[in-house]
């Protein structure tokens, strides 16, 4: 097992797919560390293979509410506070990487398109560690954060998509209605 792994996603909302690449993740490692991609605006740039990924109708959730539903999804599924970290990670600018995570570690992901293929080869590039999770066709994907926002936005079912633990907090918070609002003040 390793000491530490590194894994990382936008997590825009955490659903129950997210949930089962971050257990997969922590059980190949001691400590998890769980980067938020996009943490702040000024940082995300758009990337060619994927680009609705840097909009802001794709990152509705600040850092702090997805850092805050990562440690309740993880902490809900059994694990200790103390095995894990969630950070901020700037996976557009590989040159802050080091001030987020420690570089020597095993950097754990999923790949099932071209900005999958992107970030293996990006992170080869920078020396670092690459561990691919799994690899699969787009069509087996399985839950999409965008469907889970459209289903909120449009009031359908969604709660069954996402963790219970995430499906209270965003309640609590009223991302169904910000996401309305958002799409009707554009």
């Amino acid at each position: 097992m390793t000491a530490t792994g590194v894994i990382h996603g936008r997590f825009q909302v955490v659903h129950n797919d997210h949930l089962a690449y971050l257990l997969a993740g922590k059980a190949r490692c001691e400590h998890l560390i769980v980067g938020i991609t996009n943490p702040d605006p000024a940082l995300t740039r758009g990337e060619e293979s994927d680009i609705h990924r840097g909009l802001p109708e794709a990152n509705p959730l600040t850092y702090l509410e997805r850092h805050d539903l990562i440690r309740r999804v993880l902490t809900d599924a059994g694990v200790g506070l103390e095995t894990f970290s969630v950070v901020p990670f700037p996976i557009n600018v590989p040159d802050l990487y080091r001030h987020y995570v420690p570089l020597d570690a095993v950097f754990y992901l999923t790949i099932y398109d071209s900005w999958g293929r992107e970030k293996r080869a990006r992170f080869r590039s920078l020396g670092l560690h690459v561990e691919v999770l799994w690899e699969k066709p787009l069509e087996e994907k399985g839950i999409e954060a965008s469907e889970v926002r459209r289903r909120m936005r449009e009031r359908l079912e969604w709660e069954e998509w996402v963790p219970p633990g995430a499906a209270a907090l965003m309640k609590t918070w009223n991302i169904p209605a910000r996401l309305r609002d958002a799409a009707e003040n554009g």
